[in-house]
C-alpha cells in the first residue's frame, strides 16, 4: 500500500501548493451504486423520519453478553454497538428507503468519474468534533490509514485498492484507486473518521476504555464494563440541522444494559427496566405478553415489515476441519437436520426457512435450475463446483415427524459414497475413526442450544455423535476469530446492493487470515469471480446475475445448515416510544431504532 502517512499541517501545504487540484467531474450531494439518488440536491428530511419529531426523553436498551472495550474499531476487545454508530460519524450517510445511496453528512459534496476510478470528497466547514475542534482533511486521511492498518480486519479489503490519498484544499480530499471500482467510492463515505490528535503516542490497536472522540449526535457519558453504558445526545452537535439528519437522533439519553443471556433480557424488559425488546421468538410474541405492562398498554408490540434480503442464519461447517472438507458429508447432514420438526418446536412451525442467500429478494438463485445468464457465468467454474450446481438446488423437507427417516436414509447414502459407514452403531471410516464434532455456542444462547440438542439427537441415530460446547463471551469470541470450532451458528445480514462485504464474508483470505468473517472457511474461484462480477457490473442486469450466481454457488457449496428467517421485525416496547407511519425498505434494520424514534406521552 503507497498511501502516504499522515500529513502533517507544513506537508498538508506542500500538498496543495505542488499537486493543487486536479479536474473532478461535478461535485454532487449524493452519490448511488446504481442509477440516480432518489432525493434532490435540495431535500429537506430523509422520507422515513418524522422532521418534527420532538426530541427528549430515554431509550434503555437489554444486551446479552459485556464489553472489556470502548474502541469498535479494532479487533481487539468488544465493544458497545453504539459507540461506534452515535458517536463517531462518516463522511456520508446512507439513506435505508434506497437500495445503496449516500448523502452528505461530515462531507458537504462527492464527486467521482464515470469508471469510478478516483473519489473526491469535500468536508462541511463546520463539522466539528464532540471537544470542539474541526474535522480536517489530516483527521480524515490520518483515519483512512489508521483503520487500514491496525484497524479491524473488514476495513483492509478497501483500504487495499486505494493507491494514493492526497489533499486536493484546505477542505478537500481525494482517492485515487488501483482499479476502478463502483462501489470504493461509497465504502470510503461510509468510513469512519477519527481525531487523530487523540491518538498521538498510543497504540490504537491496543483494546482500551478511552471511547473515541468523535463528532457524532452522542458522547459517552457513563459506564461500567459488561454492565451498561450510557450515551448522553449532545446539545452542541454540529449536524442537528442538516438535512440528512433532521428527525434523527431524538433521545436525550441512549442506554444499553448488559444481561447474562436473552431470558435475563425479557425479564428486565417485563419488570421495566428496558423499554425496547427486539423479539426473537415467534412462540413468546404469541404467548409470552400477558405481564401486567402489556396487558394494560404500557407496552404495545409492533410488527416492521421489509424488503430485505433474507440472508443467512444458521450452523456454519467449518470445512478447515478434514471431516468436513467432502461437500457429500456436508449434504448428509443437512439431509439430516429436520428443520421442519425444530421449526415447529420452536417457532410454532410459522417462521419461513432460509431458502438461500439473497431469498425473499430478486437477488436470491430462485427455484429451478440456473437462468442462462447465471449459467454463463458459472460455466468457466464448473470443475471446482459440485456436479449439480447449475440445477435445481432444493433443500430436503422433512414430514415434520421426530423421526425423519427418509432424510436419515438419504444421509446415509451420501455418507457411504464419502466412505463412512455404520459399524457396531457407529458411523466410521476406513481407519476406524468415528464422526464426532461438536457444535460451539455463545453462553446464554439458549435457541441454538435447543436446536443443537435436537439436531443431536437425531445425527445420534446415524451413529453420528455430536456435543454442545457452551463457553462465555470472551473465550467464545477468540474462538471464533481463531476458527477454532467444528460447527457455529452464523448470521449474515444481506442488503439489496451486496459488494465488498461479500469478500469479507467469503473470500480466501479468509481461510487462515484471523478475525475475518468467512467461518465456513469458503475458498470457491467460483464465488469471488461472482463477487468481482457484483463489483464491475455497469448494469442492473448484470448485477442481478451476479448476485443470483454467487447465490447459487454459496448453496452448491453446502457450506451452512440454513435456518429460518423472519419477513417481518417484532419489537415490543413502552408505548410512549414511537417510530413513524412511513417504513424504509430495509425495515427494522441499521438505521431504523433509535435513529427515527422518539420518546411521547401519550
Amino acid at each position: 500500500m503507497n498511501a502516504p502517512r499522515p500529513l502533517t499541517a507544513l506537508s498538508l501545504i506542500l500538498a496543495l501548493v505542488i499537486g493543487g487540484p486536479l479536474r473532478a467531474e461535478e461535485p454532487a450531494h449524493a452519490i448511488a451504486m446504481y442509477g440516480v439518488p432518489d432525493l434532490p440536491p435540495d431535500f429537506v428530511a430523509l422520507p422515513y423520519v418524522n422532521p418534527d419529531a420532538p426530541k427528549g426523553g430515554r431509550i434503555v436498551f437489554a444486551e446479552s453478553g459485556g464489553f472489556d472495550s470502548l474502541n469498535p474499531f479494532i479487533l481487539k476487545g468488544r465493544a458497545p454497538y453504539g459507540v461506534s454508530a452515535y458517536t463517531v460519524e462518516t463522511l456520508m450517510g446512507r439513506s435505508w428507503d434506497e437500495p445503496f445511496t449516500l448523502y452528505g453528512l461530515i462531507a458537504e459534496s462527492v464527486a467521482t468519474d464515470e469508471a469510478r476510478s478516483w473519489v473526491e470528497f469535500t468536508l462541511r466547514p463546520e463539522a466539528r468534533f464532540a471537544d470542539g475542534s474541526p474535522v480536517t482533511v489530516e483527521d480524515v486521511i490520518w483515519s483512512f490509514e489508521i483503520l487500514g492498518t491496525k484497524g479491524s480486519p473488514r476495513y483492509l479489503a478497501a483500504y487495499d485498492k486505494v493507491a494514493t490519498v492526497r489533499a486536493t484544499g484546505p477542505r478537500s480530499v481525494r482517492f485515487e484507486f488501483k482499479a476502478p471500482d463502483r462501489e470504493l467510492p461509497l465504502l470510503l463515505g461510509l468510513r469512519p473518521i477519527l481525531k487523530a490528535a487523540q491518538w498521538e503516542g498510543k497504540d490504537f490497536a491496543e483494546s482500551g476504555l478511552e471511547a473515541p472522540i468523535g463528532s457524532g449526535p452522542y458522547e459517552v457519558a457513563a459506564f461500567e464494563p459488561d454492565r451498561f453504558v450510557t450515551l448522553r445526545r449532545r446539545a452542541d452537535w454540529w449536524g442537528r440541522d442538516l438535512p440528512f439528519t433532521r428527525g434523527l437522533h431524538n433521545f436525550d439519553e441512549i442506554r444499553y444494559d448488559y444481561y447474562a443471556d436473552a431470558n435475563a433480557m425479557f425479564e428486565a424488559f417485563k419488570a421495566g427496566e428496558s423499554s425496547s425488546f427486539r423479539e426473537g421468538s415467534i412462540t413468546r410474541w404469541q404467548t409470552g405478553y400477558d405481564f401486567p405492562a402489556a396487558t394494560d398498554g404500557r407496552i404495545v408490540r409492533s410488527e416492521i415489515v421489509h424488503g430485505r434480503p433474507s440472508g443467512m442464519m444458521g450452523l456454519a461447517f467449518n470445512t478447515r476441519r478434514p471431516l468436513f472438507a467432502d461437500w457429500r458429508v456436508r449434504q448428509a447432514l443437512i439431509e439430516a437436520f429436520n428443520f421442519e420438526f425444530v421449526n415447529q418446536t420452536l417457532n410454532a412451525g410459522i417462521q419461513p426457512r432460509i431458502t438461500s442467500y439473497f431469498s425473499n429478494s430478486a437477488l436470491g438463485m430462485g427455484e429451478g435450475p440456473a437462468s442462462e445468464a447465471v449459467a454463463a457465468l458459472l460455466a468457466p467454474f464448473a470443475d471446482s463446483l459440485p456436479p449439480d450446481a447449475l440445477g435445481p438446488l432444493v433443500l430436503p423437507r422433512t414430514d415434520g415427524t421426530e423421526a425423519n427417516r427418509a432424510g436419515l436414509r438419504g444421509a446415509l447414502a451420501l455418507m457411504a459414497e464419502a466412505g463412512w459407514q455404520v459399524k457396531d452403531g457407529v458411523m466410521v471410516n476406513a481407519e476406524g475413526t468415528p464422526f464426532a464434532f461438536e457444535v460451539l455456542l455463545r453462553q446464554g444462547d439458549s435457541d441454538m442450544r435447543s436446536v443443537a440438542t435436537i439436531y443431536a439427537a437425531a445425527l445420534e441415530r446415524m451413529g453420528i455423535t455430536l456435543t454442545v460446547g457452551m463457553i462465555d463471551n470472551a473465550q467464545y469470541t477468540e474462538r471464533v476469530n481463531a476458527y477454532d470450532f467444528d460447527m457455529t451458528p452464523m448470521l449474515r445480514a444481506m442488503s439489496l446492493s451486496p459488494g465488498t462485504e461479500q469478500k469479507l464474508y467469503w473470500g480466501s483470505f479468509g481461510v487462515e487470515t484471523p478475525g475475518t468473517r468467512n467461518l465456513p472457511g469458503v475458498a470457491s474461484p467460483a464465488v469471488e469471480a461472482m463477487i468481482e462480477g457484483l463489483l464491475t457490473s455497469t448494469e442492473r442486469d448484470d448485477f442481478v446475475a451476479a448476485a443470483q450466481a454467487l447465490d447459487r454457488a454459496l448453496m452448491a457449496g453446502r457450506y451452512v445448515i440454513p435456518l429460518w428467517y423472519a419477513d417481518r421485525s417484532r419489537i415490543a416496547h413502552d408505548a410512549r416510544l414511537r417510530f413513524p407511519d412511513r417504513l424504509p425498505v430495509y425495515g427494522d434494520w441499521i438505521g431504523f431504532q433509535p435513529d427515527v424514534w422518539w420518546f411521547e406521552e401519550k
